[in-house]
């Protein structure tokens, strides 16, 4: 049996347009309704047949929805959120894709009082974004992370965790702070670094820019495909959980002044040891299947 049978999306990037895809591939009896902010997005929308209707307004694409996803940056869920207020029925579940997850859940308490609140994060992506980004695959075999709000009922989460599952996804449950805070660590500050790195390379007066893009080795390569992500998004994620990735941030500041102080000094014990640990890390996310053991991070070489 479908968890639900009418499912709205709002906002059709790169996550929005995944979703309807991977209902399309694995749920293909629901009806798919979808809005996107960005008329030209509609368009595009429209023409992939991402979803059954393309509606003009929010509040068109939910009227008879018993899931709602909001596919929007996190800075815009509590305003989508009120715009979709007075059309949401009832009994609607609602739910979103967004990477902090205390601000949204309330957020959408504070828009949507009467209904059933399960926000989630689908730990997934790419660098691409917009409508014609979007594949089906996604998700499978990724996490996400659902953080219902307090007093949610245990069937509405159920629900939302058979809908991800469906999708092929797993699927993890806890409470918005800490996920906020494991985020902080795995996703939210390696972006800042990558924005970080890519924007000292560029500004670098000795090193010109064309030689930064010529010689381009794989560490930095890597961090530019970080630092491709969406703007608005991760503009949005940062001011979002500015107190757990302030508190990431004070903890990698100490951990690089030991690593600087350590080559400094030329204590090549302490610096074999770190790297130690940090190997057998990457080792066990492989081990996983949260990435591709071949070599090269599995780049194919034509």
């Amino acid at each position: 049996m479908l968890p639900f049978s009418r499912v709205a999306i709002i906002g059709l990037g790169l996550i929005g347009s995944s979703v309807a895809r991977a209902v399309r591939q694995h749920m293909p009896t629901v009806r798919l309704t979808g809005h996107d902010a960005d008329p030209q997005v509609r368009g595009v929308a429209d023409r992939l047949q991402l979803c059954d209707d393309i509606a003009d307004s929010a509040g068109a694409a939910v009227t008879d929805a018993d899931l709602v996803i909001l596919c929007v940056p996190v800075g815009a869920v509590g305003a989508v959120a009120s715009e979709i207020a007075d059309d949401l029925p009832a009994d609607a579940i609602v739910s979103d894709v967004g990477s902090s997850k205390a601000s949204v859940a309330a957020a959408l308490s504070a828009a949507l009082p009467n209904n059933q609140i399960v926000p989630a994060h689908p730990v997934a992506g790419t660098e691409n974004s917009g409508p014609e980004a979007g594949f089906s695959t996604l998700f499978h075999g990724r996490w996400c992370i659902l953080t219902p709000v307090e007093g949610t009922d245990p069937t509405a989460v159920a629900r939302v965790q058979a809908f991800w599952r469906a999708l092929g996804a797993e699927v993890e449950t806890m409470t918005p702070e800490h996920h906020d805070l494991v985020l902080a660590v795995t996703s939210h500050l390696p972006h800042l670094i990558a924005y970080t790195i890519v924007g000292t390379a560029s500004d670098l007066e000795q090193v010109t820019r064309s030689e930064v893009i010529k010689f381009s080795a794989g560490g930095f390569r890597d961090f530019t495909r970080i630092a491709a992500s969406d703007p608005t998004m991760w503009r949005d994620v940062f001011l979002a959980n500015k107190d757990a990735v302030l508190e990431m941030l004070q903890r990698f500041t100490e951990d690089l002044t030991a690593l600087q102080r350590a080559i400094r000094w030329g204590d090549g014990d302490a610096l074999f040891d770190l790297f130690t640990r940090t190997r057998a890390v990457r080792r066990s996310i492989v081990e996983q299947g949260q990435d591709d053991a071949r070599p090269d991070f599995g780049r194919a070489h034509d």
